[in-house]
């Protein structure tokens, strides 16, 4: 994780003595609100051209999913590689090549 940007999101909060409010469901519930802001932008269609919303909406997304780990003591670059070897795992190439089911469905 870059810790320039975690000591920005942590100054940031201190700064406005919000760390009462970033509890792990606040920050959960936060994180899901700010994801449907984002997939708001594609509400009445497949595509957007409202970039600059988009950004900033994926901006928060992240801010929260890096505030939730932070929140747990999470190495963020730790808890994604594991997941990604478990995906590889479970969505082998040799089955999931070019396909979007489910890994049971495969």
């Amino acid at each position: 994780m870059n810790q320039k940007i975690l000591n920005k999101i942590r100054e940031f909060t201190k700064a406005r003595n919000w760390e009462q409010f970033h509890t792990g469901e606040n920050l959960a519930k936060s994180l899901i609100i700010e994801a449907a802001e984002l997939l708001e932008l594609y509400q009445w269609d497949n595509k957007t051209d409202k970039l600059q919303e988009m950004k900033e909406e994926l901006a928060d997304v992240m801010i929260y999913a890096i505030m939730l780990a932070d929140k747990y003591g999470f190495d963020i670059e730790e808890i994604i590689l594991a997941k990604i070897k478990k995906n590889e795992e479970k969505y082998p190439v040799s089955k999931a090549y070019g396909k979007s089911n489910k890994y049971n469905e495969l």
